[in-house]
């Protein structure tokens, strides 16, 4: 399998997208016209400066408004063809991509267009040029592929051929299914966008809102699979037009680009097995069993306070790493580790950060097939000199430079609290009656979102939610849940737009750490709550107003509602369970702790009750943002 992607794609100059396309991995490019004309180099200086990438040049594109005139209209098409021949042969490729056409004099009639492209493909002929059709979802007379795909075969000609693109027919409601019936080899070249399901014009739709495959929710890997299954061995390339991508990196989009193709293709391969593929030996994405351990940064007198409150939160201090100032803490299947080390990584985070979340420790089913998957899909390895007596646990890189680390049984990674920890494979301590991390919490830029949301579904079993708008008083912040399919690790993403709202403030003061909050789930809420008050934990504290507020919505007891109030507990229920939660106040500038609890199968995060836990925790620092300390 060739990779391609247009370079409408990324944002930047044409050499600045050829750099970061080259980079990622791609095999060639579609140059698209206003890229090409942009440029100040010749035609010829431009094709031979995209070889020099070790791209190829897969597609010229696009050309418009071709089948279907008359007359003088016609007949200056022809010669508007003829000279973006001449251009193509200049840059080097020999196929270009022709859309159905949207002009208003245009005439329907299979025969005629495909009598258009019968002529025209004569004419790429003699000069060893090829001619791809392509559907438009908004074309004025064809904007289906099984239309386009009747006039390529009426055309009958060698040169002419058929360009799939899964936004067009997704977008309309297409079944891709009716793409197996189409002849391999009539098929020149396949786009690969998607998108989120909005209703709105199509056009508009298809501008702004395409994104990499596994960032949207159409089933672009059906469409693929019904394309494989043809016998299709050409170039797959990425066509994505988003405003959010026109204002990014250029390293970051082809990196994405690339990561969600390859993925992709693996999904299609896994599949659909009888489809010979060429693509890159990965293993399947893998399966995570939770998070293994949390590590702090931290050091002074934001360490002691961070170790006072683990201990009212009824963790207990279990043991000490046998080389390295770490020190580790339990309660349940949950551990946390201290990080005071002066030189290393952990260091350079407390360095650039402040006290803060700079390692997750997840447990996988296999370690060294989570690396393997993980770069081969353009994460970035980490590794750091490995002490006497530690093991060397692989590692990746993850969200605002911090770390994630693989521990699995099968390699004996599982036994590094024995091995590296006096004290560290003792009896779980029960404490406060936190049993396990619920979910984790990562903070990020808004528009660094879809990537990270790939980031995560491109390499493990999980899949995303929907995503939903929480509301802060000094603006808005969007939040994604992903979890693996028995929700034993969760991953909320929340992306602030402006340093005026909590995640903003928590990005801005902390210059970019990565995990905001951890929540911890228990079995029983209230018996936490009161065992945590009793060691002398402070919990946020919610206004009166909340619980008459949470009277009138919900049919609880009055005692009950008076247990939650004295407790500072929140509430939530749907039609599948209830939700209750508490937090503690925030730290080391705007780190928190959550406790929940779960029942029967609810499955959200407690989001009607955000902005009051918000409120609350601004309410403690200096009205906008996050306190200081």
């Amino acid at each position: 399998m060739k990779t391609s992607i247009a370079t409408v794609s990324i944002s930047g100059t044409l050499r600045e997208k050829l750099e970061a396309i080259a980079k990622a991995g791609f095999d060639g490019i579609e140059i698209f016209e206003q890229d090409f004309v942009a440029d100040s180099g010749t035609p010829r200086e431009i094709g031979a400066m995209i070889r020099d990438h070790g791209l190829d040049i897969t597609l010229f594109q696009p050309f418009r408004d071709f089948e279907g005139l008359t007359g003088d209209l016609r007949a200056r098409a022809f010669d508007r063809a003829k000279h973006k021949f001449d251009t193509m042969t200049e840059l080097g490729t020999d196929l270009i991509l022709i859309c159905s056409s949207t002009h208003p004099q245009a005439l329907g009639g299979v025969d005629r267009m495909a009598d258009d492209f019968a002529e025209l493909g004569e004419i790429a002929k003699g000069r060893g040029l090829r001619i791809g059709y392509e559907a438009l979802a908004w074309g004025r007379h064809v904007n289906d592929h099984r239309d386009a795909w009747e006039v390529v075969r009426r055309a009958d000609h060698p040169n002419v051929g058929l360009i799939l693109d899964s936004f067009h027919t997704l977008g309309r409601g297409i079944d891709p299914e009716t793409i197996r019936r189409i002849p391999g080899d009539r098929i020149f070249f396949v786009q690969l966008a998607d998108a989120p399901l909005i209703q709105m014009d199509l056009l508009y739709w298809s501008r702004h809102f395409r994104n990499m495959p596994g960032e949207g929710d159409l089933d672009v890997t059906a469409f693929m699979r019904a394309v494989a299954a043809t016998g299709y061995d050409g170039p797959v390339s990425l066509e994505i037009f988003n405003d959010q991508f026109r204002g990014g990196r250029p390293e970051g989009l082809a990196r994405d680009g690339y990561r969600s193709l390859v993925a992709l293709m693996d999904d299609v391969r896994r599949t659909e097995p009888d489809v010979a593929m060429e693509l890159p030996d990965l293993p399947p994405r893998v399966g995570v069993g939770g998070v293994a351990f949390i590590e702090f940064a931290t050091r002074g007198d934001e360490a002691k306070a961070l170790a006072a409150l683990l201990r009212s939160m009824g963790f207990t201090h279990v043991g000490r790493h046998v080389a390295k100032d770490l020190d580790l803490w339990q309660q349940g299947d949950i551990r946390i580790v201290l990080n005071f080390e002066t030189t290393g990584f952990a260091s350079a985070a407390y360095v650039n950060h402040g006290t803060t979340i700079c390692d997750l420790g997840l447990t996988v089913d296999s370690a060294a097939d989570t690396v393997a998957r993980a770069v081969a899909l353009a994460a970035s390895p980490f590794r750091q000199p490995v002490g006497p007596g530690e093991l060397d646990i692989p590692a990746i890189r993850g969200v605002g430079g911090s770390v994630l680390h693989f521990i699995d049984e099968a390699s004996g990674l599982s036994d590094v609290w024995s091995v590296e920890f006096t004290g560290g494979d003792g009896p779980a301590p029960s404490g406060a009656g936190l049993t396990r991390v619920d979910h984790v919490a990562e903070t990020m830029n808004y528009d660094e979102m879809l990537s990270w949301a790939l980031f995560y579904t491109a390499i493990f079993d999980m899949d995303r939610a929907p995503m939903v708008d929480v509301i802060d008083p000094d603006g808005l912040v969007r939040s994604q849940a992903i979890r693996t399919p028995d929700a034993s690790l969760r991953i909320t993403l929340n992306g602030a737009e402006t340093h005026r709202t909590l995640a903003g403030a928590f990005l801005a003061e902390s210059f970019g750490g990565a995990v905001q909050h951890v929540a911890f789930a228990t079995d029983d809420i209230l018996a936490a709550a009161r065992a945590m008050a009793e060691a002398g934990f402070e919990p946020l504290p919610m206004t009166g107003n909340y619980y008459e507020d949470l009277a009138a919505r919900f049919p609880l007891p009055p005692e009950r509602i008076e247990e939650l109030k004295a407790l500072n507990i929140l509430y939530d229920e749907d039609a599948d369970g209830a939700f209750f939660q508490f937090y503690s106040r925030p730290f080391a500038g705007g780190l928190f702790f959550e406790v929940v609890q779960r029942t029967g199968s609810y499955d959200g995060y407690g989001a009607p009750n955000a902005p009051f836990r918000i409120a609350a925790q601004k309410r403690l620092g200096r009205g906008r943002g996050m306190p200081k300390h």
